[in-house]
């Protein structure tokens, strides 16, 4: 019997590296245009851009002008009956949402009606769970705890997943700056205008960085169309909340202001960018080695440990 539990756990076992290894063959091939979709989505929100500050212009009102995407009809009904509508949209809430790129007040409502709908949910698919489907034998007080716990953590369930869609756009953006910094050098010293580089290396760096290319195509677009240059630089710095991204709009912002040359202020930019990156690189580097320390003692050393002591041991045991 025992053999037999071991000779499961090894088809288990053969079964899931399996299916690992077809997944990570077929994944690149399942993924989709990423770089079409949010180019798409660009397109409509230049279009967007667009046809406000046009409509600005024609009336001379601002405060009538509106063409935001209005979130589903449910989805307001809800926010609007629990008068959570300003609850969790404060203004650090919409910033991090435009920081992972949800910059329409849909996805503001979306993310208010998920905060107020995941403690619920995941109160009443707990209680299912553990008092229909598996009956524990602990008291009732002990499984109502663990409903509310995961009720609980279904109320930071948004915060989680935003933060997390926040951090890795951030660092998607901050890994090909340097590169698009080095490309818009190249296109403002052969005598391009701002927003021709701008719009030339979005072009160019979409295949390293989709976030870059789709920030610095609404950067073009805000510069066509906005009256103020400096609120459109401004804008990408709150947009991916980056230091390196802000100093370098910083130094845009006063070249243009001081007539200073874009090319000598790019240039020095790029040069610190740069070096911020490979100072980031040989931070991970250095930490590399403390971090492998527990998984040579688990993983490694075993097998080691069985390819070198192994053939020693079935000897012995064979001259018994």
């Amino acid at each position: 019997m025992a053999g037999f539990e071991l000779q499961d756990l090894f088809a288990l076992l053969t079964a899931v590296a399996v299916v690992a290894s077809i997944l990570a063959v077929a994944m690149p091939f399942m993924e989709k245009d990423r770089l079409g979709e949010r180019m798409h989505e660009v397109a409509s929100e230049r279009e967007r851009i667009r046809k406000r500050e046009r409509a600005m212009l024609n009336s001379g009102k601002e405060g009538r002008i509106s063409l935001r995407q209005e979130p589903k009809e449910l989805v307001v009904n809800i926010v609007d009956r629990f008068k959570m509508r300003d609850a969790f949209s404060d203004a650090d809430t919409r910033r991090k949402l435009k920081q992972a790129g949800f910059r329409l007040e849909k996805h503001v409502m979306t993310f208010t009606f998920a905060r107020i709908i995941g403690p619920f949910a995941g109160l009443l698919v707990s209680t299912f769970y553990i008092f229909v489907v598996i009956e524990p034998d602990y008291p009732p007080m002990v499984s109502l705890f663990f409903c509310m716990l995961f009720a609980y953590a279904c109320y930071y369930a948004p915060l989680l997943y935003l933060s997390n869609l926040r951090s890795k756009r951030q660092a998607s953006i901050i890994r090909a700056w340097p590169d698009a910094l080095d490309l818009l050098l190249i296109c403002v010293e052969s005598g391009m205008t701002a927003e021709t580089g701008f719009q030339k290396v979005a072009a160019e760096i979409g295949t390293s960085s989709v976030e870059l290319a789709e920030e610095l195509t609404i950067l073009t677009a805000e510069l066509s169309y906005l009256q103020d240059r400096r609120v459109a630089y401004e804008n990408i710095s709150n947009r991916t909340g980056l230091e390196g991204v802000r100093g370098v709009m910083t130094s845009l912002i006063q070249a243009e202001r001081y007539g200073t040359p874009l090319g000598d202020a790019i240039r020095v930019m790029a040069e610190e960018n740069r070096a911020a990156r490979l100072t980031a690189a040989e931070k991970k580097a250095a930490a590399l080695p403390p971090k492998l320390t527990v998984p040579m003692i688990l993983f490694f050393l075993p097998a080691i440990f069985v390819v070198v002591l192994g053939p020693i041991a079935v000897q012995y045991l064979s001259s018994q």
